[in-house]
Formats: C-alpha cells, structure tokens, sequence
C-alpha cells in the first residue's frame, strides 16, 4: 500500500504541539551537523565505522555529504520543527543523520515536491530520497531501494480501547471513521464481504473530508475507531495531548499494518555503491537498536523490519 496515496495526519495541532518534545533537526540542504565524531540521535550515540565510509563512492567521500530529496510535511516521517520554519525533524530525518553518523558523511535534506523526488534523482540533483517512499517495481526500473520499514493501514481507537477492538473482524457491526477517497476507505469496503462470511453485520462506515475530522468523531464517540496509515496512527496516538486521547490497535497478525508494503530509501542507480554503504549501514542500526530507538521516538515500533533489504518490492 502506498502510504502517499493516503493522507497521513490533517491535525496540525497534533503535529505543531508535538514537535516541541522532539530534537532532533536541521535547516536547508547546507545546515545538517557535521559527522565528524561521534552523533547522537533519539539518545543514541553512533559512530563512524571506516569501513563503510572507505566502500562509498569517492564523489561523497571527497563532498563528504549525501544530498537527500524528500517531501514536507508528511508526519510522522518529515515535519518542520514549527509551522513558517525550515528547520527538518521526524523519523526520515532521524534515520538519515544516523545513517550519516555512521557512514562518516552529512545526509543534507532539501524539500521536494513527492512527485518530483524521482526525476530530481535521475537528473542527478540528489544522491537519495527519504520520504516515506514506497517501494514498487515501477520505480525500481528507474531507482534502487533500501528497505526500512514495512507499512499499510492501522486502527485508531479512544484511550483505553472501549471497543475492544483488536482485529479488522473487531470493526465488522460498528461504526468506523475513515478519510475519503483512500486506500483506508477501500480496505473497510473490501472488508465487508467478510464480515458477511462471519455472519455478522457491515461496518458502519462513516467517511469524513479530513482525518481530523475523523478523529474529532472519535473523540466525540460516534464512532469505535478510525482507519487510516498505521504510521500516522501510531504517531497521533503518541502525541494527541500528550497520548491520553487515543491508543493504537497492534494485530499480531498485520505488525506493519493491514496490507502494508516496504518503505524504502531511494538512491540513484549510478550510485551502486551507495546503496550497498546505506544498506550495511541500515543494518548494523538495526543490529545494535539504534533503529528500533528512533522508531519507538515516533510511535511506530512495529512498521521497522528487522534485515535490510534491497529492491523488496515484488509487484
């Protein structure tokens, strides 16, 4: 599933009174902190390893910087600091400066409009992209991908789950919010016809203009939960005020989420050499918990896979 065909988090309030709790952050493409020496990032301290900043190709080594195109906002992956701001936060930022830390090299982030990120990279203006990407066969004719994350659709519901809902099963004869026009809203309607093989009801489905318009009838109890990218799900839950509004449904089942798919950072493909560094450099993250840390600091634990791959797309 792509999450950038479904809308993550229309609550600016959610996201402006968070990022006051976070950071980690950077200006424009020339402001990132220098890897020089040890970086710390979501309370780690990463270190350069000499082997992997000797197997980089020798154009980064000599700029000594990755130039990083990716799309903001787009919460919990790319957000500013404060609305009007330039200075960069949230978990592609994050990951990006301890891949940075420890390949020995700044990954320097500049906004760029999602549709343009992959021709950007073609024509050569950055190296990479980090922007909640997902991985498909399509765009790997033109890119090659390192595969971070694993992520599909999720189930918000209020504190203390009232509803008991632990499954998509859980929603079949309750009313559920959902954004219009989303892969979220075709997940519940595909649903339906199970629901009728279970014998029971349909879910209630209740489409709103905006996901904070969903989640205002969450809060407001006229629906038992609220569908939607399970990344952006995790992420209000762990900030609306202060995380005492909502709480994330984790189905063993779908740990991703529901029908998730890889998110991967892109890199061009006149760089192999690059994506091998950024792929050992993803997995001796996630090797030491580094990875697992930084996921956690946005509320999405269970989206990080646990091997780096490369290209994991399969259709």
């Amino acid at each position: 599933m792509n999450a950038r065909t479904a809308r993550p988090l229309a609550a600016a309030t959610v996201v402006t009174t968070a990022l006051a709790a976070l950071t980690a952050c950077s200006g424009g493409d020339d402001s990132a902190p220098a890897a020089s020496g040890s970086v710390s990032v979501a309370g780690v301290t990463i270190e350069k390893d000499p082997a992997l900043h000797a197997a980089l190709p020798e154009e980064i080594r000599d700029a000594g910087t990755v130039k990083v195109a990716t799309d903001v906002p787009y919460p919990p992956f790319e957000m500013y600091m404060k609305e009007g701001g330039s200075e960069l936060t949230g978990l592609d930022y994050d990951l990006g400066q301890a891949l940075g830390a420890k390949l020995g090299v700044r990954f320097t982030f500049a906004p760029q409009k999602f549709d343009g990120i992959v021709p950007a990279i073609q024509a050569g203006k950055f190296h990479a992209a980090m922007s909640a990407i997902t991985d498909n066969k399509e765009r790997q004719k033109v890119v090659d991908f390192v595969d971070y994350s694993q992520s599909g659709s999720g189930i918000l519901v209020a504190e203390g789950n009232p509803g008991k809902i632990a499954t998509l099963d859980d929603l079949c004869g309750n009313k559920v919010a959902v954004q219009t026009a989303t892969n979220q809203l075709d997940l519940l309607k595909s649903h339906q016809a199970e629901c009728a093989k279970a014998g029971g009801s349909k879910i209630d489905i209740q489409t709103f203009p905006k996901d904070s318009d969903a989640q205002l009838a969450l809060r407001s109890g006229k629906v038992v939960a609220q569908v939607l990218t399970k990344p952006a799900a995790g992420w209000t839950a762990k900030t609306a005020d202060d995380g005492k509004t909502f709480d994330l449904v984790e189905d063993p089942a779908a740990p991703g989420g529901y029908h998730a798919s890889p998110n991967g950072i892109a890199v061009s493909k006149d760089l192999p050499e690059l994506t091998d560094a950024i792929q050992k450099a993803l997995q001796s993250l996630i090797d030491d918990g580094t990875a697992t840390r930084i996921f956690e600091k946005y509320g999405v634990a269970s989206i990080a896979v646990k091997e780096a791959t490369r290209n994991a797309a399969v259709d």
